[in-house]
């Protein structure tokens, strides 16, 4: 099994990132791991901790319509260049958390998303320079208000709400080219969503390469690299789950929010 880096917190309130064992223990790093981490002598219990988000981004920068049948899902075509978009840290929320429902809205829908983080500083970088910048692969739901998507002339309001970007559970340094993504709704066990990763339009390096000509990225940044088909709505009460093969299954749940 592929090495499982998380980040957790303490019964005391102590954030750590450190490597997940088979036991569920915590081998616990003196440093995040993409700024050369090393392990030390503290091994977490398996119930003494909390599972965070993976990693803590300065930014969060998504890719919109880059599945070509999402793309038509929604009525349009792929674009030229990567439509990009911002999701705000403050949207972070991990595995088990809860995704409030806003009372501004009557429609919120989830998208599965496979979630690259960044390793090192990267600006100007060419595709194959980028390839290096990628530290690692999580999982993400780019929770997305879709009314208020539709009637805004921008994404921000849509996508930005407080636990609208659940992330995790760990990331992993490797991943196939071919992993499947799927999303599943409360326990059925037919899948919403379906489709291989390698099937998006504008590849992992592209879109990091994209990106560095536009701004910096910084180790610890996230970029959600789009959703296949399948999009839909969810209810308070709802429980989705997004499993990608090789990494593992983020999980939260819909409660009302305010």
């Amino acid at each position: 099994m592929a090495s499982r880096y998380v980040r957790v917190k303490t019964a005391q309130g102590q954030i750590h990132y450190g490597l997940l064992q088979l036991s569920r223990s915590v081998q616990v790093l003196d440093a995040p791991p993409w700024l050369k981490g090393q392990p030390t002598d503290l091994e977490l219990p398996p119930d003494s901790y909390q599972i965070l988000a993976p990693c803590s981004p300065s930014k969060i920068i998504a890719v919109g319509k880059n599945y070509s049948d999402h793309a038509a899902e929604m009525g349009g075509s792929v674009p030229e260049e990567p439509l990009l978009f911002f999701k705000p840290p403050t949207a972070v929320i991990p595995t088990g958390g809860a995704i409030r429902y806003p009372q501004q809205s009557e429609r919120v829908d989830y998208e599965g998303e496979l979630a690259l983080v960044i390793g090192e500083h990267c600006t100007q970088c060419s595709p194959e320079e980028a390839q290096g910048k990628i530290w690692g692969y999580t999982i993400a739901n780019d929770v997305t208000a879709r009314d208020l998507q539709k009637r805004d002339n921008q994404w921000a309001r849509a996508k930005g709400f407080d636990t609208f970007c659940p992330l995790g559970p760990w990331i992993v340094r490797e991943l196939s080219p071919a992993a499947q993504l799927q999303t599943f709704v409360n326990d059925s066990d037919r899948p919403v969503q379906s489709d291989r990763i390698d099937r998006m339009v504008f590849s992992p390096d592209f879109i990091v390469s994209y990106i560095s000509q536009i701004m910096t990225l910084i180790p610890g940044d996230v970029i959600l690299t789009g959703t296949p088909e399948g999009v839909g709505p969810l209810q308070i009460g709802d429980r989705v789950r997004i499993e990608i093969e090789g990494i593992g299954s983020l999980e939260n749940t819909v409660v009302i929010g305010y």
